[in-house]
């Protein structure tokens, strides 16, 4: 009787496992899709304004400084990041094929897509394949680096296998991105913030036991060089005789 009651809760465990795991990558996809959204629409609306009303550079300039105030935990409206949105629209605005992959696959991974292929071809290509084998980043990147288009050019049959099986198959990966839980305003673990929150709390008493010599600016502490957003983890200044250095 045991042995029967376990086979059935191994099955009904793997049912729900699987369900859970639908529920995930849908809830993915869906977040994926409004964001890709999203950019899709600031993109295009800077090109109208600026095809209307002749605005130049300065109008994302000045747009990225107001969302960060307006939105200062979301990564994602960085001048450069708004540079992107514009050129995905124009990238894309004319080709009714690709632009429903283009929601399928991370804001990264299209960028890096866009950035890389300068033809309609390659970039479906990449679209449709980061897609079926849920690349990472850094698996897209090295799939650029290897020449993957070119090679499957020259032998189309044989391209799937040379995709390693722990790559395969892993929709979720393909939509899985930082910027769709900073959009979220999420972080992707709960862990790691709660993590984040008892290691400050504790540089904190440490720095008030050291005394006056140790200031503790901030954690993520935002940085923007060349209009590229940079976060650090801890920001502490050590300041001798009245002095603070970085």
């Amino acid at each position: 009787m045991k042995a029967i009651i376990s086979t059935e809760y191994k099955t009904f465990f793997k049912e729900i496992k699987e369900r859970i795991y639908r529920a995930q990558n849908d809830a993915l996809r869906a977040v994926n899709k409004e964001l890709i959204n999203l950019y899709w629409d600031i993109g295009k609306s800077i090109v109208a304004k600026q095809d209307k009303l002749g605005w130049g550079k300065a109008i994302v300039e000045t747009l990225a400084k107001d969302l960060q105030k307006e939105f200062p935990g979301i990564q994602g409206f960085s001048a450069r990041n708004l540079w992107n949105m514009r050129t995905f629209y124009l990238t894309y605005r004319d080709n009714q094929k690709l632009q429903p992959l283009v929601a399928e696959i991370s804001w990264t991974k299209n960028v890096i897509i866009m950035e890389r292929c300068k033809d309609d071809v390659r970039r479906e290509f990449y679209l449709r394949t980061t897609k079926k084998f849920g690349w990472t980043k850094d698996f897209l990147m090295n799939q650029f680096e290897a020449g993957a288009f070119e090679r499957y050019m020259a032998n189309q049959t044989n391209f799937d296998k040379t995709i390693p099986e722990k790559y395969r198959h892993q929709a979720k990966l393909a939509v899985k991105d930082e910027y769709s839980f900073d959009f979220l305003e999420l972080g992707e673990e709960h862990s790691e913030k709660e993590l984040e929150r008892a290691l400050l709390d504790n540089a904190r008493k440490f720095l008030i036991e050291m005394g006056g010599y140790f200031a503790f600016v901030g954690n993520q502490y935002r940085l923007e060089i060349d209009g590229e957003e940079f976060f650090i983890d801890l920001l502490l200044y050590t300041g001798n005789y009245g002095v603070l250095s970085q």
